[in-house]
């Protein structure tokens, strides 16, 4: 006797195949060990699809598909909700009262972009090739492991880089966000000044062992170069906050079982 996982997800009478269901789920996140949570975030993402179908249709409104970038145009169902929010939502417009408010409670918080000073080794690789990979990883340990968290003999140690750095005792000069590729941004942002990461981090380049020489913060940006940015954000905000009062209208007058449209 075969027995259903999950239950069958309807919104008014209309089922929303497991399989839908099944492959929504591979755009949540959710812990390892708890895969059930993906599976609860994609029905509640599509029964919130299908009650705003359901409403377009019902409100006789028809799609007109735009496209979004080169080579990506909206599907039908896309620019039916889309036509659907933008009858159904009237956005305030965002006032410059509110626009300043929100900058003057943490000016800090809108900066340039910072700067690191950086050292690295590089023990080269092809991440793709497990065994190069696994070799270059046994290196770069060995380097790591003489260091002993010492970042005094990094200079010294770089003449066993495999980039070009290595002249300079592995310095790479002031770099900022977007400047090196997200596995060594990431690993570097973990660091404070003077610190090495612990273990050696693995890039599409190879196995890494990298220094954070220096910090310079970024300048904070005046009121008039933020303020667009800041516009921007509230309007997103309180688009959000419009669409989720129009979904929870929709849901109080409709018949939804299997899923559920509180926060997980």
């Amino acid at each position: 006797m075969n027995i259903a996982l999950f239950p069958d997800v309807t919104v008014n009478s209309e089922t929303i195949p497991q399989a839908a269901i099944a492959a929504e789920a591979q755009n949540h996140t959710a812990p390892k060990d708890k895969p059930g949570i993906a599976w609860r975030k994609a029905a509640q993402a599509l029964a919130i699809r299908a009650l705003l179908l359901q409403e377009a249709r019902a409100r006789g409104l028809a799609a007109d598909p735009e496209e979004l970038s080169p080579g990506r145009v909206e599907t039908e169902d896309e620019a039916l909700i889309r036509a659907l929010l933008d009858e159904a939502l009237t956005i305030a417009p965002v006032t410059e009262e509110a626009i300043r408010a929100e900058w003057a409670r943490d000016p800090g918080r809108y900066r340039s972009a910072p700067l690191w000073d950086v050292s690295h080794i590089l023990c080269a690789c092809d991440p793709r090739d497990d065994a190069e990979s696994a070799m270059a990883g046994a290196r770069a340990q060995a380097i790591l492991a003489r260091l002993k968290g010492d970042a005094k003999g990094f200079a010294s140690a770089a003449r066993e880089s495999d980039c070009g750095s290595k002249a300079a005792g592995g310095h790479l000069g002031q770099l900022g966000p977007g400047d090196t590729v997200p596995e060594f941004e990431l690993a570097l942002r973990t660091l404070t000044e003077g610190g090495m990461t612990p273990a050696p981090v693995l890039s599409r380049h190879g196995w890494h062992i990298i220094r954070l020489n220096a910090t310079a913060q970024g300048q904070v940006l005046p009121y008039e170069t933020v303020r667009p940015k800041i516009a921007q954000a509230l309007e997103k905000a309180a688009w959000a906050r419009a669409s989720r009062g129009f979904v929870e209208t929709l849901a109080k007058g409709a018949t939804i079982t299997g899923a559920s449209l509180a926060p997980i």
